[in-house]
């Protein structure tokens, strides 16, 4: 994951000026007591950042892979019903 990608799911999860600041002041134990921005700074991966922050903030399985991915898969089942 790269990071426009982590800022894209941030920004259709939590909206632009939450995201913003969820990931400067939220700190995580899962990421040893850092924030999302902390962690990848020092190494940890984009996508292991959003996936600690969306377990501490109970952020449902299925919208961890973010509103585009999310509109595609339900897209996806309802061709499958029609057809």
């Amino acid at each position: 994951m790269r990071m426009s990608d982590f800022w894209r799911l941030m920004d259709d999860e939590f909206g632009a000026t939450y995201a913003r600041s969820l990931a400067r002041d939220h700190v995580l134990g899962a990421l040893g007591n850092r924030t999302p921005l902390e962690a990848i700074e020092s190494g940890v991966k984009p996508r292991e950042a959003w996936l600690a922050l969306c377990a501490d903030m109970d952020v449902p399985l299925e919208r961890r892979l973010g509103k585009e991915l999310r509109d595609h898969t339900k897209e996806m089942r309802n061709l499958r019903k029609r057809g």
